[in-house]
C-alpha cells in the first residue's frame, strides 16, 4: 500500500493525451487539411515539388537562426539516416571524442568503435541522468554527441565547454532540441534532426546542417571505407549542391513534406524560436512544480541545469516502489504507464525500454501546458492504484 494520502481519481483529462517522444504530437489544431496543397503524384525533381523541399530548408535555417555560410539539406533515415551519413563520410581525418550517456549516443559511440573501427577514439560515458564530464574532451579531436538525449532526459545547458578555437569538428545529433533549445551554432560543425520531434512532423527524413568548416572536411578527406550512394555528399570532388537545395538523394514523400511547411508555419505564426522555446520551457516548468513536493516521482536529470524541456524523464520515488528489486520496478512501471494507456490520459509515455524504469513525457512545442497539468494528477492517481499489486 502507499506511505502517503492517495490520490483520488482525476475528472479532468488532457484534450490531447499524445505524449509520445516521437513521432510526436501534432501542433494545436492540427487537421488533415493542412495537407491539401500537397504536390501529390508529381516527381520530387519537378519545379513545384522541388520548391516545396526547398521552403523546408529556407524556413527551417530561418526560423533556427543558421548562421550565414552553413548548408542545409534533407537526408533519408531520419535523424539516424542524417548523423549516420555525417560520421561515415568525415570521421576518421584525426581522432575522436564520442560522448555516450544514453541510447542513442551509445549507438552513435558503437558505429564508431564497432563499425567505423576508429582506433583512435575514446568513448566518454556517464550514467543515465548525467552528463558525461566534459572537462575531459579534447578539441583537438572531432567530438560526436546527442545535444539531448531523448531516452534520458538529460540536455547540455549550454555551448561553453566547446573551444570556440577547435581544430576537430563538432557532431551534434540535436533530433529533439532543434526548434526547443538555442544551439550555440558558433561552437557546433555538424548538426542533425528529424521532423518527427519538436514541430510534430511526419517520420522518414532527417536534416542535415553543415558549417563551413564541415564542408572543408567534406571537400578535402576521402574516408578509407566505400560509402553507399545514400550516404553521400560530394562526387568528383565537389559538394552536391543539390542536396542543399532540394534535390533529394532519394525519393521523400510529398505528403510529408507538406506536413513539415506546415509545421515551420505555425511555428513563425507562434514567434519563431523564441516561441517555440517558451512553450517547451512552460511544460518543463509545470511538471517541476508538480515533482518538488512529490514523494512518489523526480527527475531522472538530478541537476536542474541539464534537466531537457522536451523528452521530460521521471523515475517512481514511492517508498513502495522502492522497496521493489529492479525486475518488480521494472514491472510496476508498465503497469502505471498501461493503467494511464488504459484511461486515454497519456498514450506511450513509457521509459525508453534501455531507460531506468520510469516515465517519459514529451513537452516539445506543440504540447498545451494545459494538458501536462491536467495529466500529472493521473500520474498520482496511477502510481497509488499499482501499488496495491506490489
Amino acid at each position: 500500500m502507499a506511505d502517503f494520502s492517495v490520490a483520488a481519481k482525476p475528472v479532468a483529462r488532457p484534450q490531447n493525451p499524445n505524449f509520445s517522444s516521437g513521432p510526436c504530437a501534432k501542433r494545436p489544431g492540427y487537421t488533415l487539411e493542412a495537407l491539401a496543397g500537397a504536390a501529390l503524384g508529381r516527381s520530387h525533381r519537378a519545379k513545384e515539388p522541388k520548391a516545396k523541399l526547398a521552403e523546408v530548408i529556407s524556413r527551417s535555417a530561418g526560423i533556427l537562426g543558421m548562421p550565414e555560410g552553413w548548408r542545409l539539406g534533407i537526408v533519408p533515415g531520419s535523424d539516424t539516416g542524417a548523423i549516420e551519413m555525417a560520421m561515415w563520410s568525415m570521421l576518421g581525418a584525426r581522432a575522436v571524442d564520442v560522448l555516450a550517456h544514453e541510447s542513442f549516443s551509445e549507438a552513435w559511440a558503437t558505429d564508431v568503435i564497432k563499425q567505423l573501427k576508429l582506433e583512435d577514439a575514446r568513448v566518454l560515458s556517464a550514467d543515465y541522468g548525467w552528463l558525461p564530464d566534459v572537462s575531459a574532451i579534447d578539441f583537438s579531436h572531432d567530438v560526436v554527441l546527442a545535444w539531448n538525449g531523448t531516452t534520458s532526459g538529460v540536455c547540455f545547458p549550454g555551448g561553453d565547454f566547446i573551444a570556440a578555437e577547435r581544430e576537430g569538428l563538432v557532431f551534434a545529433d540535436a533530433t529533439s532540441a532543434a526548434f526547443a533549445m538555442d544551439l550555440p551554432w558558433d561552437r557546433l560543425d555538424v548538426v542533425t534532426w528529424s521532423w518527427q520531434k519538436v514541430l510534430g512532423g511526419e517520420a522518414g527524413h532527417g536534416m542535415l546542417a553543415l558549417s563551413p568548416r564541415a564542408v572543408a572536411r567534406l571537400l578535402s578527406y576521402k574516408p578509407a571505407w566505400p560509402l553507399p550512394k545514400i550516404f553521400r555528399l560530394t562526387s568528383g570532388g565537389k559538394l552536391s549542391e543539390g542536396i542543399f537545395a532540394g534535390e533529394t538523394i532519394n525519393t521523400p514523400s510529398m505528403l510529408c513534406v507538406e506536413d513539415a511547411l506546415d509545421g515551420l508555419r505555425w511555428a513563425e505564426g507562434i514567434g519563431g524560436l523564441a516561441g517555440l522555446m517558451a512553450r517547451a520551457r512552460a511544460n518543463l516548468a509545470a511538471v517541476a512544480g508538480w515533482v518538488e513536493h512529490n514523494p512518489r516521482v523526480a527527475f531522472l536529470a538530478e541537476r536542474a541545469e541539464t534537466r531537457s524541456p522536451t523528452s521530460i524523464c521521471l523515475v517512481m520515488t514511492a517508498p513502495w516502489f522502492a522497496r521493489l528489486d529492479a525486475a518488480g520496478q521494472a514491472k510496476a512501471a508498465k503497469e502505471v504507464s498501461a493503467l494511464l494507456e488504459r484511461e486515454k490520459v497519456a498514450l506511450d509515455v513509457a521509459a525508453y525500454r534501455d531507460a531506468p524504469p520510469g516515465l517519459r513525457i514529451w513537452g516539445g512545442a506543440t504540447v498545451e501546458t494545459s494538458d501536462i497539468l491536467a495529466l500529472l494528477p493521473w500520474i498520482d492517481y496511477a502510481i497509488d492504484t499499482v501499488s496495491a499489486d506490489f
